[in-house]
């Protein structure tokens, strides 16, 4: 037991640790492609800019291209997070984790947001297996998220089940995709934004009673 208590702070420590260089290495990735864009950024960069060493980047990713899906899956997943939340604090309620799904659609029309940008980089590289493998994942991570978050608010009986979860969560992601591509190409005039995403979430999620 003794031996166990003594390996198991050093453990937590490194784990910590492990984490705390994760998120520094994150967090500078996503500053450098606001400040850059992604073709000219190096792991070099990133290492000079985050303090970490370029070999202990490799811990982590095997590649530019690597870090790249990292931070679209990380977008992902920050969403995911504060749906999860506003779930567990409003009960059984649409409300709130629509509004947090709201929150972040504006993100999509930002042509300085890292993960349109990356988005926009990747599919310039999808005749590359590895790249396109990692477009494939984040595309079924959202669709897997989407279907989860209209499941959760049929679950909880805020949504009905009328509701085809899986046309509607693809309806979803396909129109989030094109908002990203659409803020890096600098498109004026547009007609549909984020608050009319917004509104058309909830209506085909709330459908009126016949």
């Amino acid at each position: 037991m003794s031996d166990k208590r003594k390996g198991g702070k050093p453990r937590l420590k490194r784990e910590l640790k492990r984490e705390q260089s994760k998120r520094k290495l994150l967090e500078t990735a996503k500053a450098l492609i606001r400040e850059k864009g992604c073709t000219h950024l190096t792991l070099q960069d990133i290492a000079d800019r985050s303090g970490l060493s370029k070999g202990g980047i490799f811990h982590y990713v095997k590649s530019k291209d690597e870090l790249m899906g990292w931070v679209l899956r990380e977008s992902l997943e920050e969403t995911d997070r504060r749906f999860q939340k506003a779930t567990e604090q409003d009960g059984k309620t649409f409300e709130g984790p629509m509004r947090e799904i709201a929150a972040g659609l504006p993100n999509l029309e930002d042509p300085d947001d890292a993960a349109n940008r990356v988005f926009m980089y990747l599919l310039g590289k999808c005749d590359i297996p590895e790249v396109r493998e990692q477009l494939r994942r984040f595309y079924g991570h959202s669709l897997q998220f989407s279907k989860r978050w209209i499941a959760a608010g049929q679950e909880a009986g805020v949504i009905p089940r009328s509701v085809d979860a899986d046309k509607t969560a693809e309806l979803f992601v396909l129109i989030s995709l094109a908002l990203r591509v659409r803020s890096v190409l600098g498109a004026e005039g547009s007609a549909f934004g984020s608050g009319d995403f917004a509104s058309l979430m909830e209506r085909l999620l709330q459908p009126p009673n016949p």
